[in-house]
């Protein structure tokens, strides 16, 4: 077989996707004869038919069909990738959306967010916190960040951060009022500061030993909706506090809180940041998927 050309087989493609050589010739800006030249030499050197012509109308041969099924993939493809060669003479630029839990972003995409910015100071972001399950692509972001039982099988995955654990904390003068739990059963009769999700839900408190784990409803006066509130309220000497161990860390060091039953609070596995699975991403997506892999 003769040697095809690939500018001959591109104009095949585009023939039959504007239904006529008249409509190719004006989106290519040639005349008529040349793209039927163009047709009669790739169809010559095939040696099989690809196009019925009328004066009227084209339509594709069983050849041309199965041509085509394998053509516009490969098209497709050399496309992407010149896209793709294209965008690495520009620096990254654009925004970049992010939607994130607020521990996440509190914890993780902050610090990450900041020092990216840092290195491509033409991309601008903005994170959205937002605890609901949403849907990314639908609500114009490039990203989200989740655990890993909440994503979506079509999505593409990759862990950020460590793995994750609560602490039960209360301040020292709670503990001297009210006793020291030893284990969860003690919590009864506790004042437990309790969380109300968006959705309306309370949150239940997770424990785990000998791997073993339960969860129980806390009972308690005083009720939120964050983290932030929850641990200004155990400071305040309000309760008992169930929040992510990044939020009370420095609290615990520094002795204004206590953590209780520390051996019943089992790890939880780290956040992931998701995106979908999309031919053309931005150079800026690509930028910062490449930051959080040489970061992890």
């Amino acid at each position: 077989m003769t040697m095809i050309r690939l500018d001959h087989l591109e104009t095949f493609a585009l023939i039959v996707r504007c239904g006529g050589f008249r409509a190719a010739a004006a989106e290519r800006g040639v005349s008529s004869s040349v793209m039927s030249q163009t047709m009669g030499a790739l169809e010559q050197a095939l040696g099989l038919r690809l196009l019925n012509r009328t004066t009227r109308s084209i339509a594709v041969t069983e050849a041309g069909e199965r041509l085509l099924e394998r053509l516009r993939p490969a098209l497709d493809d050399i496309r992407s990738a010149l896209i793709e060669l294209d965008e690495l003479r520009d620096q990254p630029s654009g925004t970049l959306r992010i939607n994130a839990p607020g521990p996440a972003v509190d914890h993780v995409l902050c610090p990450l967010a900041f020092a990216f910015m840092e290195t491509h100071p033409q991309v601008k972001v903005e994170i959205v916190s937002d605890a609901a399950i949403v849907d990314i692509v639908a609500q114009g972001f490039d990203v989200g960040v989740r655990f890993g039982q909440q994503l979506a099988q079509d999505m593409i995955a990759v862990p950020l951060g460590r793995p994750l654990r609560y602490a039960i904390v209360a301040s020292p003068d709670y503990l001297r009022q009210r006793g020291r739990p030893e284990v969860p059963s003690q919590l009864v009769g506790h004042d437990c500061i309790r969380r109300r999700y968006p959705g309306g839900t309370l949150a239940t408190w997770t424990f785990g030993k000998n791997d073993e784990t339960f969860e129980i409803a806390p009972e308690g006066r005083l009720t939120l909706s964050s983290a932030h509130q929850e641990l200004q309220a155990a400071l305040a000497g309000q309760g008992v506090a169930h929040v992510l161990e990044d939020y009370a860390r420095g609290s615990i060091a520094g002795g204004s809180l206590v953590e209780i039953l520390a051996d019943w609070s089992p790890k939880l596995p780290s956040w992931f940041l998701y995106y979908p699975n999309r031919r053309h991403s931005s150079a800026a997506m690509r930028a910062f998927l490449e930051f959080v892999r040489k970061s992890a």
